[in-house]
């Protein structure tokens, strides 16, 4: 919020709303470096240890990906806004709450790639947990568009308009990959992880390659 906007009865600070989002999505990211692990007997073939946990990366990358994306998009949405309420406190709480949750699937996954009938609800619970995460965040984004009066005179609206409609999609995308991980699991999330590298890109470039097709 720019300094001397003034807020009305039913606004909230967004300052308080961002600092607390940006602690959340350290510590998430945080944790899932915390997973990373060897074997505890690794040092007599260290390296084949090191590369025996390659389902640990996979999951790694793809959770630390998302929840980057997840920050990247809030981050655009907390740039735009002059002032909050108290629905979007509640809309960010819910995005938090899975953000904050992503670390225990991906362990999951992390642990049980390899091993057919576990993988395979690990990896389809990560995906419903991506599905959910997704969902809040494009609630997040589409509660602002709705909104403009939250939103300050400077804000982009093309942009803000692009961002909610760039996440729409996502969620088809991500129930592909949760039957594809049915089936195959390392495929599911692989897929996952080429969503969240999807998302990374921004939606202006997507609009420029659109018009160019």
């Amino acid at each position: 919020m720019a300094a001397g906007t003034t807020l009305t009865r039913d606004e909230l600070p967004v300052g308080r709303l961002e600092g607390f989002s940006d602690g959340v999505f350290a510590i998430a990211i945080t944790l899932l470096v915390l997973e990373l692990s060897v074997a505890s007997d690794a040092e007599k073939h260290l390296l084949r240890s090191i590369l025996h946990e390659w389902p640990q990366y996979l999951a790694y990358v793809t959770s630390f990906l998302t929840i980057g994306v997840v920050w990247l998009e809030h981050s655009s949405i907390t740039s735009a806004l002059r002032a909050a309420d108290a629905t979007m406190y509640r809309l960010n709480l819910l995005v938090l709450l899975l953000v904050s949750f992503l670390p225990f699937p991906t362990k999951l996954v992390a642990e049980f790639i390899g091993e057919r009938d576990p993988e395979q609800v690990a990896v389809v619970f990560y995906g419903l947990v991506l599905v959910a995460l997704d969902l809040a965040l494009t609630m997040l984004w589409r509660y602002t568009v709705e909104h403009r009066r939250l939103v300050g005179d400077e804000a982009d609206e093309e942009r803000l308009d692009a961002g909610a409609l760039k996440l729409g999609p996502s969620v088809a995308f991500y129930a592909g990959a949760i039957v594809a991980g049915y089936l195959l699991p390392t495929l599911g999330v692989a897929l996952y992880l080429s969503i969240a590298i999807y998302l990374a890109v921004p939606a202006s470039t997507i609009r420029r390659l659109i018009r160019r097709a």
